[in-house]
């Protein structure tokens, strides 16, 4: 993820006005998730939109206009949404589905493409479950970067919502702690370098299910 992230972070912070590339966070993903369930109300997937902040949406897009028409669609995005996906593999796409101790996996991503709105970017990925299966009211459902790196956040309306299966399913998104951000801000560098990819973090927004 950092490999396609850092060849945009400096020209998208000088394009944003923002301070030095030591700054946590770099870039900002807003997120939209559709979690998929079985009649056994078990998850079988992740939907996810993630629509990238305006710097970042504008330095990647750079010479992607390929016929000139001042839009971006489907195909000219094409190329950029593999390289999007594949980095995210080995960072577990951010997505975390636990249950107690428990962790569920992750397969092959499906159905990926990249959308453009005039403005952000938004990238369209479905992440299969692999594995052991996980009842959707007994887990906890996260998307964040350990090292911040990345700041993901729930869009404001309709931000997570089930599909299929029998159940009826109400989600529940705990608001951010008091006082993370401005913790967040007085940490160096160093701090968010010693995180690894799978640990826990207390900017992460955890989204639990109610069904019946």
């Amino acid at each position: 993820m950092r490999r396609w992230f850092c060849a945009g972070i400096v020209a998208g912070l000088l394009l944003a006005g923002a301070g030095t590339a030591s700054a946590h966070p770099h870039v900002l993903v807003s997120v939209r998730t559709t979690t998929v369930i079985n009649d056994q109300g078990e998850v079988e997937a992740l939907k996810h939109a993630w629509k990238f902040d305006d710097a970042f949406s504008t330095f990647s897009t750079q010479g992607l206009d390929k016929n000139g028409d001042g839009k971006f669609d489907r195909e000219e995005l094409a190329d950029l949404a593999k390289v999007n996906v594949e980095s995210l593999s080995e960072y577990g796409y951010f997505s975390f589905i636990r249950r107690g101790k428990d962790q569920a996996e992750f397969g092959s991503v499906k159905d990926y493409w990249l959308s453009h709105d005039g403005k952000n970017l938004t990238l369209h990925f479905t992440l299969p479950l692999a594995g052991k299966p996980f009842r959707i009211q007994d887990i906890r459902l996260e998307v964040y970067d350990p090292t911040f790196f990345v700041a993901f956040d729930f869009e404001k309306d309709n931000p997570v919502t089930v599909e299929g299966g029998k159940l009826a399913c109400t989600t529940n998104i705990a608001p951010p702690k008091t006082g993370v951000t401005e913790r967040l801000s007085k940490l160096g560098e160093s701090f968010f370098q010693s995180m690894n990819a799978g640990a826990n973090a207390d900017w992460a927004v955890p989204v639990r299910f109610t069904c019946q």
